[in-house]
């Protein structure tokens, strides 16, 4: 089994959906853990959205990346330009570096409508990470 770490500033809201999403995509073939350079608290939105395409991600916890240098993982996923720049000092050797930006719907200022920013951010992640599973596990 591959071990995953899907890496974001406050692991609150992009990571979280990305979470769910490869644990729905890989089900028994990869261990998936997300994390944060900080911890914010999972984004109540996050949830919500999640929930309006049939994903439970309320037990989800906000993890700080310290809490996992222990592990070898395969695959390292970057979620944000933040993380990516900001945790070069994580990755071992024989991890797979991904990086794929996604705008953080939570910062999208003069919004007309938040639920529809997290769905527009939530449909990017899913496909991304469909088309990982796809890519890598099949």
């Amino acid at each position: 089994m591959k071990n995953i770490l899907i890496l974001c500033t406050g692991n609150s809201c992009r990571s979280q959906i990305a979470h769910g999403y490869f644990c729905k995509f890989l089900k028994e073939k990869a261990k998936v853990y997300s994390a944060g350079i900080e911890t914010h608290g999972l984004n109540q939105m996050a949830i919500k959205t999640m929930l309006r395409d049939g994903l439970d991600i309320a037990s989800y916890n906000s993890n700080n990346i310290n809490e996992y240098l222990g592990i070898n993982f395969d695959f390292i996923i970057t979620v944000c330009d933040n993380a990516n720049e900001k945790c070069p000092f994580f990755y071992s050797k024989k991890s797979k570096r991904i990086h794929k930006n996604f705008i953080d719907p939570s910062k999208i200022k003069n919004s007309k409508n938040m639920d529809l920013d997290f769905d527009n951010c939530r449909d990017e992640i899913k496909k991304f990470s469909e088309e990982f599973a796809k890519n890598f596990f099949n």
